[in-house]
Formats: C-alpha cells, structure tokens, sequence
C-alpha cells in the first residue's frame, strides 16, 4: 500500500484538460448577372474673349455694336457661339484682341438605348448580361460551379475553419 501512496496522492492533484475544439466546414456559389448600363459624360461650352483698342461688331454689317460676343442657343453638331468681329478702334494705334469658342455637348432629355449613341462627347454602354450561371452543392460538399454567357459571374467556394482553444 505504501508503493501506491505516491501514485494515489499525484492523481490527486492532476486536472483533467479541458479543450474546445470547433470544425467548421460551409460551401456556397454566388451566381450574378450584370445589368444593362449607359454612362455619358457631358462637356460644357466656353467662350473667351479679350483685347483693348478694338470696336466689336458681333452682329455684322461693320456697325460698332460694342458687343463681345456669346454661346447662343446649342444645337446638335452645329456650332452655335456668336463670335465677334474685331476692328482697331484708332488707325496705328495700339491693340491686341484674343477669343476662343469651345462647342460643348447638346443637353439631351432622354437616354439613349443600350448600345446607341447620344451627342454626349464620352459615353460607354454596356448591355445586360446573357446567361446564367449555375451552381450544385452536394452533401459532401461537392461543388459544381458553371458560368453562363458575357456579363455572368459565377464563383463558388469551400471554406473549413477548425478552431482549438
């Protein structure tokens, strides 16, 4: 009985382990189809005009109007701006006179369908996706990811997280 006294009294004071341990294991497939989509980018008109000792005749006629000149009324693919006609105000004397007309893009109120062009100066379409992906999951996680046609987007995934504490 002695012999076993040092054996009893050390499993006395042992502890049993305590562990957690967590497995975890998920498929899943994400089958997408895009959408049909126009993107346009519009440009703005600029008129610039500058100069001293000169007479502005914007409307013609060689009548000293006084005035500059102007964007007036876009239509499209016709440039509209009113560009001024520059005369030197005094016979040998001094001057200098700059302008600069920049069309910019027609205001559209519709949109143009998917694939057509508007008068924007950048624009890109792109039309709706063809197809469908598709996707099985068995239960032995056996995953069968397919995709479909232009503009699908098909992704699967087998995910195992084990997790020990």
């Amino acid at each position: 009985m002695k012999k076993l006294l040092p054996l009893v009294m050390l499993m006395g004071f042992t502890s049993p382990a305590f562990a957690d341990i967590t497995h975890r294991m998920t498929s899943s497939v994400n089958l997408h189809t895009g959408a049909a989509y126009n993107t346009a980018e519009r440009i703005g008109s600029t008129y610039t005009a500058s100069g001293s000792g000169v007479t502005m005749d914007v409307a013609g006629g060689n009548t000293a109007d006084n005035k500059v000149g102007g964007l007036g009324t876009l239509t499209s693919g016709v440039g509209q701006g009113s560009i001024g006609v520059a005369s030197q105000t005094t016979a040998g004397g001094a001057y200098s006179f700059s302008q600069s007309f920049i069309q910019g893009d027609v205001i559209e109120t519709t949109a143009p369908a998917v694939g057509a062009l508007s008068d924007y100066s950048n624009q890109s379409a792109t039309a709706v996706g063809t197809g469908t992906g598709t996707g099985t999951i068995t239960s032995a996680h056996v995953l069968t990811a397919v995709g479909g046609g232009a503009g699908t987007n098909t992704t699967g995934q087998f995910v195992t997280e084990l997790q020990i504490r």
